[in-house]
């Protein structure tokens, strides 16, 4: 279970970051980042908190309502931020999720002094130094927090994508490459600006 470990090794603001959708073939890249200013929050926040892909999505929608009642309430700073399936295919994946990283921090709307992020690759676009934790989400209250963050804010993008293209059950698999995301590229084909157009799978139907 996470705990508040990592963020007690450093002094001043500590902010967590994560990703949410490197692996899908469509939508955004999105990232969030968390600081706890207070650790008096609610109780059912600190112990549900984890990885946001072991929860189920009533638990994550649940306890992202909370992060933003926290934040509300002056207790942490929360934000998302990410990067176009366009900036993807310009930059790579990699470096649009740092691009996506660097947004979420900066729109936290205040400087913080330290980021620890998930994984195992470096952000080199922070404006503070970082460290990065192996699984992280599991192990860190912020980066789990910011794993909700990014996974929930993504979740209901791809949803209202689904709207505007309902053939290609953006609802159901958030951009992943499903059967009947697949079966929505051979009938209806891609969607310029939506579709990251540099993943092989999605190349076939260009």
């Amino acid at each position: 279970m996470p705990d508040f470990s990592f963020e007690d090794k450093h002094s001043g603001l500590i902010v967590g970051v994560d990703e949410a959708g490197r692996g899908p073939w469509a939508g955004p890249v999105m990232a969030g980042a968390v600081v706890f200013l207070s650790r008096d929050v609610d109780k059912f926040l600190l112990d549900n908190l984890d990885d946001s892909k072991k929860l189920s999505a009533k638990k994550r929608e649940a306890l992202y309502e909370i992060l933003l009642e926290e934040r509300a309430k002056g207790h942490i700073l929360a934000a998302t931020g990410e990067a176009s399936a366009q900036e993807i295919d310009e930059v790579n994946i990699l470096q649009a999720t740092f691009l996506a990283m660097r947004r979420a921090v900066k729109n936290l709307g205040q400087k913080v002094d330290f980021a620890i992020v998930d994984g195992n690759q470096k952000p080199n676009c922070l404006d503070c130094d970082c460290q990065t934790i192996i699984k992280g989400d599991a192990r860190c209250y912020s980066i789990a927090a910011a794993s909700i963050m990014a996974k929930v804010t993504r979740d209901r993008l791809m949803c209202k994508l689904a709207e505007q293209y309902p053939f290609y059950g953006f609802e159901k698999n958030a951009g992943y490459g499903t059967k009947a995301h697949i079966e929505g590229l051979q009938q209806h084909g891609i969607i310029k600006g939506v579709h990251r157009l540099s993943y092989k799978p999605v190349k076939a139907f260009l």
